[in-house]
């Protein structure tokens, strides 16, 4: 296995964590923060525009994940790169999303 797909695995994971957040905001009608809002990352976009940006991510997660990692589920190392990815996209995103809405802390 080389490093490269491993990194692959790494990002493609990240890559389709990214989605969750826009694609269920743009699923339920809600406005969400994404890069094209203004502030990017902290303004608010609308569904659309976050429907199409986690569509975007799970179109580069397949992409990379698929044809590019070919990920076998089998392989250890390369379900823990995927997993190392969504790991770490989602500890950001509960860090950088809970100081925005306020949800870091308990009450």
């Amino acid at each position: 296995m080389h490093l490269l797909h491993l990194l692959s695995d790494v990002v493609g994971g990240a890559a389709v964590m990214n989605a969750v957040p826009h694609v269920v905001s743009g699923a339920l009608g809600r406005k969400f923060p994404s890069p094209f809002a203004k502030p990017p990352g902290r303004g608010l976009s609308s569904a659309i525009v976050n429907m199409a940006w986690g569509l975007a991510n799970l179109a580069l997660g397949y992409g990379l994940l698929g044809p590019i990692g070919a990920v076998d589920g089998g392989d250890i190392r390369q379900v823990l790169a995927v997993a190392l990815g969504v790991l770490l996209l989602g500890v950001f995103h509960a860090k950088h999303f809970g100081d925005l809405n306020g949800g870091r802390g308990p009450g």
